[in-house]
């Protein structure tokens, strides 16, 4: 009886790990591609601007934007960049910062 339960244990303990292998791999497969992506300088000639920093406009934000981006993903940053242009006119209004 109690090696029933041993080898039932032994077979819930082996195939959790098994599906849980293979979903971190295709995960670790992403992070090594997304990391050689992130290091790529920028191909045009602007000058690199952290995004949201002081010396920011609205024209540097909007460069950053690749140029294979998707319909869908330039319409979301270019409305990141106006909002962001907002934000900076709205604290530059203010007397005294």
């Amino acid at each position: 009886m109690d090696s029933i339960r041993l080898i039932r244990h032994m077979i819930m303990v082996s195939s959790l790990t098994l599906i849980a292998g293979a979903a971190i791999w295709p995960a670790q497969a992403g992070e090594k591609h997304l990391r050689a992506d992130a290091s790529a300088a920028p191909e045009s000639g602007l000058s690199i601007t952290a995004s949201g920093a002081v010396e920011d406009n609205l024209k540097t934000c909007i460069g950053r934007i690749p140029k294979d981006a998707s319909a869908g993903q330039r319409m979301i940053a270019e409305q990141g960049c106006e909002r962001d242009q907002e934000t900076r006119k709205s604290l530059d209004a203010v007397p005294g910062r």
